[in-house]
C-alpha cells in the first residue's frame, strides 16, 4: 500500500482504533489503549504515513475538566512510549468528537495538542456542527474556528492542520447520528466556506472526506471548490 501510495504521489494517513478512550483513568485501560496507538504507529510506519488520528474519549459521568486532565496525562504517556519505540516521527492527532458526552470539543482537543509541537488536531468539521447542533456552520463560525486554531497552536501548525470533513445529522440531545452525503441537503456543514477561507488563508492541511459511500465524489467537490477560490484569489 505505501509503495502503491508513493508511487501515485498520495500521503497517507492512519485511524487508530475507534474505541480507544484517553479518558479513562484505570490503569489497565491505558496499557490497551497505549498498545492499540503504539500498533497504529507501527503500521503506519510499514506504509510510510506520518500521521495518526486519535479518539479522545468519553466522559464517564466525570466533568469535562476532569476527563481532559486525564486525557492530557494519558497522551503524554502515550507519546513517551511511542517516543521509546522510536516513533517520535509518527504525528498523533487527537480528533474533535461528534457526540455531546464525548471529550473533543475545538478547544478541548487544541489544548491536547499544546502538550507537545509534535501534535496536530484532527478537526472534524461534521463532528463539530453535530455537537454543536448546526451552530458551527457557515463562513463567520468557520473563521472563528480557524482563528482559535491559530491562536492557540501558532500559524505554522495552524496552516498544516489534520482534518476530517462530511455531513453528519445529529440528535438535539446526543449530537452526531450518522454521516451523509453532500447531495443531502437537510444537515451540514457546507464544504463551501472552509475551502474558501483555506484559500484566503494560503492554508495547507490534510483533509479526509468521509462522506458516506460518495468520499471519491465528494473529495473532488471540495479540490474543484478550492481550486476555484485559489483561482479568484490569484485574479
Amino acid at each position: 500500500m505505501g509503495e502503491a501510495a508513493k508511487a501515485s504521489g498520495i500521503a497517507l494517513s492512519l485511524h487508530a482504533p475507534y474505541f480507544i478512550n484517553l479518558a479513562n483513568p484505570d490503569p489497565e485501560s491505558l496499557k490497551k489503549n497505549t498498545g492499540y496507538i503504539l500498533a497504529s504507529c507501527q503500521a503506519a510506519d510499514w506504509m510510510g504515513a506520518t500521521r495518526v488520528t486519535v479518539h479522545t474519549g468519553a466522559l464517564m459521568k466525570r466533568t469535562r475538566r476532569e476527563a481532559l486532565d486525564i486525557a492530557l496525562k494519558s497522551l503524554r504517556e502515550v507519546m513517551a512510549v511511542c517516543d521509546g519505540e522510536g516513533y517520535g516521527h509518527i504525528t498523533l492527532c487527537p480528533e474533535t468528537m461528534g457526540k455531546i458526552n464525548q471529550l473533543g470539543d475545538l478547544d478541548e482537543v487544541l489544548e491536547l495538542c499544546q502538550l507537545d509541537e509534535r501534535l496536530l488536531p484532527c478537526i472534524d468539521f461534521g463532528h463539530l456542527y453535530a455537537r454543536s447542533l448546526g451552530e458551527l456552520e457557515g463562513l463567520e463560525a468557520t473563521v472563528k474556528m480557524l482563528d482559535r486554531v491559530e491562536e492557540l497552536l501558532g500559524p505554522d501548525r495552524a496552516s498544516r492542520f489534520h482534518s476530517h470533513f462530511s455531513k453528519i445529522a445529529f440528535t438535539p440531545n446526543g449530537g452526531e447520528k450518522i454521516h451523509l452525503t453532500f447531495d443531502q441537503e437537510d444537515f451540514g456543514p457546507d464544504p463551501a466556506p472552509l475551502m474558501a477561507e483555506l484559500a484566503r488563508r494560503d492554508w495547507s492541511p490534510t483533509i479526509i472526506c468521509e462522506s458516506a459511500g460518495t468520499q471519491d465524489v465528494d473529495a473532488l467537490t471540495m479540490k474543484g471548490l478550492y481550486l476555484d477560490c485559489i483561482g479568484k484569489k490569484a485574479l
